[in-house]
């Protein structure tokens, strides 16, 4: 009877983790969605991005195009490390290749640079 006992325990505690994994893994999906998705004009010269699901993004500031894979942290995407082309371009603000964290306002992405001012907003596409 003891072995019987000690095979329930440890079913409970494995049921208990995979809960525990479960409810971990649905905090941090729908915060990630959020992000996901998008973002801005896809009109030559105007700044755009597509985040995925997995924290990727990818687009351009409107002259250069921008890659690399951000987290969430609170209600803030941390872009992380930005790869960059360097294309020189007249008359384009890219402000885009500059964007440290973003917040998303309903409808729109509000991206922030790193001293934390606001330096642009992407509409949901």
């Amino acid at each position: 009877m003891g072995r019987l006992r000690r095979s329930g325990l440890l079913v409970v505690a494995v049921l208990v983790a995979g809960m525990a994994l479960a409810a971990l893994t649905g905090c941090a999906g729908p915060a990630l969605k959020s992000f996901a998705g998008s973002w801005g004009q896809a009109v030559k010269g105007q700044p755009n991005l597509t985040i995925t699901d997995d924290g990727s993004f990818q687009g351009t500031d409107g002259c250069n195009r921008l890659t690399g894979k951000g987290s969430i942290s609170g209600d803030s995407f941390d872009f992380g490390p930005i790869a960059s082309t360097m294309m020189a371009c007249s008359d384009i603000d890219t402000w885009l290749s500059q964007a440290h964290t973003a917040k998303v306002d309903g409808t729109v992405l509000v991206v922030y640079g790193n001293s934390g001012s606001k330096i642009g907003t992407l509409a949901k596409q």
